[in-house]
């Protein structure tokens, strides 16, 4: 059956209107996001901080508000476009982020998951006012409290909810190797060749790789340099010394000697925000020449959000600690292998 002309000579223009009015909600939405970013760094606003709920949560559900509230004026998209239409503008926002140098990609990456989520949330939001508050005045002024939610939010947020969480992460590798082997290998580590580290996620997002660990001297009281790619270097001593059973120190990470180009601001360790307190390892003989070594840190956290940023202290450290502990592992292997076959 043929359409009857006027409606097929209106449809390309209804399809043109859908595409643009589409274009344009993501576009504000972006534009949005980015003159927020930009004179924060411009202008360097203690309005809204990066580690704040109110550029992790409320920036994002903002940026998606303005995209689908743009759109849906034009006609009714649904509620898949609801969830789907703000991801563009935050997205698009991330990268410029990247491109101006305003974040490095480890804060890109853990910000995306909660930045889609909230984006969705402020879309949905943004299609419920369209269809259920049918005066324009009503919906200008919802679309104003949401936009201006961020700025209002920002200023006193850090008062309220910024908090101090001591978190400890422990990691056991089993070592085919006595406790005496194993000891030599972690009371000093030699430089780390980069074909003894297996891939990881963590060094893949910008974190960086271990390379060595020295030790002025031996017992309580020795001072071991814990050096890492990039310049990082802790700078750890030692208070608890029990000879192939335990070796634990304190930590002070040397934080403002990492260069930029290695860790930006929002996770130096030893800034404001996350911070290595300790250190251990655990030797525990399982018998049949097997070892169990233990490797555990404390580390603090200090954001408005910790609820989220623990997840990905707590991960990154894991990730971390497995590496360390799969170099120790083969060098002991390697070392006890010989022992192992005269016998």
């Amino acid at each position: 059956m043929r359409l009857p002309q006027c409606y097929s000579s209106a449809m390309p223009n209804l399809r043109r209107s859908t595409a643009w009015s589409l274009t344009v909600g993501v576009l504000l939405g972006l534009l949005y996001g980015i003159v927020v970013r930009s004179s924060m760094w411009l202008f360097k606003s203690t309005l809204i901080g990066v580690m704040s709920l109110a550029f992790l949560v409320l920036l994002p559900l903002a940026m998606g508000f303005v995209a689908v509230f743009i759109a849906e004026r034009e006609s009714p998209r649904g509620f898949l476009m609801w969830l789907v239409l703000p991801w563009l503008p935050v997205l698009l926002g991330t990268a410029a982020s990247l491109v101006f140098l305003w974040e490095g990609l480890i804060c890109v990456v853990m910000f995306i998951p909660v930045g889609l989520v909230w984006s969705s949330i402020g879309g949905v939001i943004a299609g419920g006012v369209v269809q259920m508050l049918r005066t324009r005045a009503a919906r200008n002024m919802s679309a104003a409290c949401i936009i201006m939610l961020p700025l209002l939010v920002g200023p006193w947020e850090r008062q309220v909810f910024t908090s101090n969480d001591v978190r400890n992460v422990e990691t056991i590798i089993d070592i085919k190797a006595p406790p005496d082997v194993i000891w030599r290998n972690i009371e000093r580590v030699p430089a780390i060749r980069a074909e003894e580290l297996r891939p990881s996620w963590s060094r893949r997002i910008g974190f960086p790789a271990p390379v060595e660990a020295t030790l002025s001297h031996e017992g309580i009281g020795g001072v071991r340099h814990a050096t890492f790619a990039g310049g990082v270097l802790f700078i750890e001593t030692v208070d608890t010394w029990e000879p192939e059973h335990r070796l634990a120190f304190s930590i002070a990470a040397q934080g403002d000697q990492i260069p930029a180009t290695t860790l930006d601001e929002h996770v130096r360790v030893g800034g404001p925000y996350f911070d290595v307190l300790r250190g251990q390892y655990l030797l525990e003989p399982r018998g049949n020449g097997v070892t169990r070594l233990h490797l555990s840190s404390q580390h603090r956290v200090s954001t408005d959000f910790n609820w989220y940023a623990r997840l990905w202290t707590d991960a990154v450290m894991a990730d971390l600690q497995n590496s360390i502990l799969q170099v120790i592992q083969k060098r002991c292997e390697r070392t006890s292998i010989p022992s192992i076959s005269q016998q």
